[in-house]
């Protein structure tokens, strides 16, 4: 099995509670396997979180860890 190296993930909050949010995750560029389910903790999250938010999880390099970044607007396609 080979494992994604540099990626860049797009992601959305389905919902969540005080500790974890349940979410979905797609590949950017989109591919035909369609969304991931995932379930992440809400302390990961750099910002505030509700139901829609938009978030990415960026690796630019293979050395680098895996970042997430909350999305500046919910306008995000």
């Amino acid at each position: 099995m080979n494992t994604l190296k540099v990626f860049i993930l797009i992601g959305t909050v389905d919902s969540h509670d005080g500790q974890f949010a349940t979410v979905e995750l797609n590949l950017n560029p989109a591919t035909n396997g369609g969304a991931a389910s995932a379930v992440m903790p809400v302390s990961a999250f750099p910002c505030e979180i509700k139901e829609g938010s938009r978030f990415f999880v960026v690796k630019l390099t293979e050395e680098q860890e895996a970042v997430i970044m909350c999305a500046a607007d919910d306008n995000i396609k």
